[in-house]
């Protein structure tokens, strides 16, 4: 068992590392303040690669594992937060697009998503259906060689921004199995969005509201079979986990080096509040939980790359821990500037901010343990021990 990164790893984090100190850090505070949608850094981005890493290389994707797309995630959330979340987001959509699109569909979409020349979001949520997502009433019928669909979706990042939705709605009886999913053009007719959601974090990114007024959808846009869009967004939904928790660990990974070189620097009683042994305590506590969260997240993707029968416990259990963690180690390091941790004019706040929401989306981290329970309840749970 070898935890060292090979060369291309490295070379990976490089670039992702390059990208987050250049283009993302010096603009992250003002997107954030003024509520901007980087969308021409998002398409630089798409420009390296980030935009389909793990997508066919055949339609321009990189073909990465998800342990590898990990590294490169973690650096650029050091850099940004929510600009990151938002490219974790749109390489889950632009993945289910082109892993399970028809021919077709990967020739109108695929190069323009894994190229960054068209952003996706993701919709799944309803208000009435969040962590009971089966329970989705938006319904698409078939029209002759259209689908119809009619409903409206909840949270949805990027929304009204975005260029491409990949939609679930119900093309059949009750349950997970009457569901289905396709790629809808964000402009099509009767579609409309509502306003934009005044958050807690994640300002660089719009929320809103997409209702569907009877959209007609070509039929060749399905993914997959007719009833096997939950099954796809579920898979999406794994390597999703995996990302939001990566995002964390990389929030969390750069407050706790600002607050490194705070606490070095700031001076109380004569000698810098390094040095006394209450903040040691907080930084190795800090620090040791990051390992643990980086290597929980790690063998979760090794585990879902290695196609693992359990892979999809691993993915909830490392979002579960790393989310929460990560969370807790932001208002740790915010700690350790006292009272300038609560001002706008240092980063912590939005460090803590931003990481809040990792704990809820992507399946709320009380989701990730019923998951979790239902399979360890199991006689041979051994197997995940």
């Amino acid at each position: 068992m070898n935890f060292d990164l090979n060369e291309d790893q490295r070379a990976y984090i490089d670039l992702a590392q390059q990208f987050a100190t250049n283009e993302l850090a010096p603009n992250a505070a003002r997107w954030d303040a003024e509520a901007i949608f980087p969308v021409k850094t998002l398409k630089q981005a798409g420009e390296l690669g980030f935009c389909g890493l793990y997508c066919d290389p055949e339609i321009g994707g990189l073909g990465l594992s998800r342990l590898d797309s990990s590294l490169i995630f973690e650096q650029l959330a050091m850099g940004c937060t929510t600009t990151t979340a938002m490219l974790t987001i749109h390489n889950m959509a632009s993945w289910m697009v082109t892993d399970f699109g028809s021919s077709a569909t990967r020739q109108t979409f695929g190069e323009k998503l894994t190229s960054g020349e068209l952003l996706a979001s993701y919709c799944l949520t309803e208000s009435s259906a969040g962590s009971d997502a089966a329970a989705l009433s938006t319904k698409a019928l078939l029209d002759g060689d259209h689908y119809v669909i009619t409903g409206n979706k909840a949270f949805i990042s990027g929304a009204g921004e975005t260029d491409v939705l990949v939609v679930m709605a119900r093309t059949g009886g009750a349950g997970s199995k009457g569901i289905s999913a396709f790629v809808v053009n964000a402009d099509s007719d009767g579609i409309s969005y509502g306003r934009k959601e005044s958050k807690m974090g994640w300002n660089a990114q719009p929320t809103r509201t997409i209702n569907f007024d009877r959209v007609r959808v070509p039929v060749e846009n399905l993914l997959g079979q007719e009833g096997e869009g939950f099954a796809i967004a579920m898979k999406g939904l794994d390597g999703g986990r995996i990302n939001i928790a990566t995002v964390g660990i990389g929030t969390a990974q750069q407050a706790m080096a600002d607050a490194l070189a705070y606490v070095n620097e700031r001076k109380q009683f004569g000698k810098p509040i390094a040095a006394f042994q209450g903040i040691q305590f907080k930084l190795a506590d800090m620090n040791t939980e990051l390992v643990a969260a980086r290597q929980m997240v790690r063998l979760a993707a090794f585990k879902l790359d290695s196609q693992d029968p359990d892979a999809s416990t691993y993915c909830a259990m490392a979002k579960r821990f790393a989310t929460d963690i990560g969370y807790q180690v932001c208002d740790e390091a915010l700690q350790c500037f006292g009272g300038n941790g609560y001002i706008k004019e240092f980063p912590m706040e939005r460090y803590l901010r931003d990481s809040r929401v990792h704990r809820i989306l992507e399946g709320t981290n009380e989701i990730m343990r019923v998951i979790i329970a239902r399979r360890i309840l199991l006689a041979d749970h051994q197997a995940i021990l």
